[in-house]
């Protein structure tokens, strides 16, 4: 276990060595931020020019999906195909970790730095719910103090893990989460009172299943990348490759003005194009079961490959 920590750690640190990774960040929230601008200004008009669900906005937009399917690939291109073009995969590969502990090391730190770079995106969720809290001071009890305090070191050790303290971090989080479970059991066993209550002016499921639907796409398009990168030496090559490959989940809703409505080829297309999904289901509310599945089984297909591809060169 210790080796594979080490791996993530190494990975994961990687990433904010790395210009590319910057770029890829400042590019995205420059994006995200202009659609939240949009969508707020939206929100506040009426009639015809005004929204009904933001979501679908926020993560409907073309100009989202366009920049959405460079990230995966400029994120994976480097973790196997670095390696193998500087032949340091060669000393990985006698090293004491198992080769699914190497696929899964690079992808567990990949898909964190995915996961680092939603994370600012929080900062629109109150306005896009239109989210109002209600303190109730009366209601605190002496349990309630270890249940902050326990938040905020969850929230230290969330902080920790993008600057390199990633097992530090994580045993941070983990403390601070079962504190603030006990502190937070405990006070509602002996007292019924709520510490704040939330009320949202606008549905808050659409949004929750918006991150849902994002957080299993982008472990998709992530674990194709992987695969990829695993197969050729050359970054640049892992890039194309995987941005070709990742094109038709992303650019079938050019065909859908070519294609009749009621026919099989629409059908078919359609389940295949991630941006639809999120217009139809996600950005509304919808969890399709379809959707999720599809995701799921192309994450544990492309990794099962990596494995195999990653154990292919102890045999050449």
């Amino acid at each position: 276990m210790r080796p594979t920590l080490a791996l993530i750690k190494r990975e994961f640190t990687a990433y904010f060595l790395s210009p590319i990774a910057y770029v890829v960040l400042t590019v995205f929230l420059l994006v995200t931020g202009s659609l939240f601008v949009i969508t707020l200004k939206l929100l506040t008009s009426d009639g015809p020019r005004g929204i009904e669900y933001p979501m679908s906005l926020m993560l409907g937009e073309d100009r989202f999906w366009l920049v959405f399917l460079f990230i995966p690939p400029l994120l994976t291109m480097r973790l196997f195909a670095e390696e193998r073009g500087s032949g340091t995969l060669e000393m990985l590969m006698t090293s004491p970790v198992r080769d699914w502990q190497l696929v899964f090391a690079k992808y567990v730190a990949c898909y964190g730095f995915y996961l680092f770079m939603w994370m600012p995106t929080a900062v629109y969720l109150p306005v896009v719910m239109d989210l109002k809290v209600d303190w109730n001071l009366s209601a605190w009890t002496p349990y309630s103090v270890p249940f902050v305090a326990g938040l905020v070191l969850a929230a230290l050790g969330l902080a920790m893990m993008p600057i390199g303290w990633i097992s530090r971090g994580a045993l941070l989080f983990i403390a601070g989460a079962l504190i603030a479970t006990a502190g937070g059991y405990f006070h509602y066993r002996h007292d019924a009172n709520h510490l704040a209550s939330f009320t949202a002016g606008i549905d808050p499921y659409p949004v929750l299943t918006s991150y849902i639907g994002i957080l299993l796409a982008g472990a998709m398009f992530l674990a194709l990348g992987l695969f990829v990168s695993s197969l050729v030496k050359s970054q640049m090559v892992a890039a194309i490759v995987s941005l070709a490959i990742g094109l038709p989940f992303i650019a079938g809703v050019l065909l859908f003005p070519y294609i009749d409505a009621s026919g099989d080829t629409f059908r078919v297309v359609s389940s295949f194009t991630v941006p639809l999904h999120f217009a139809r289901d996600f950005t509304r509310g919808v969890l399709d079961t379809r959707h999720m599945m599809l995701y799921v089984t192309a994450t544990m297909l492309f990794l099962f490959l990596t494995v195999r591809s990653v154990e292919s060169r102890r045999w050449r």
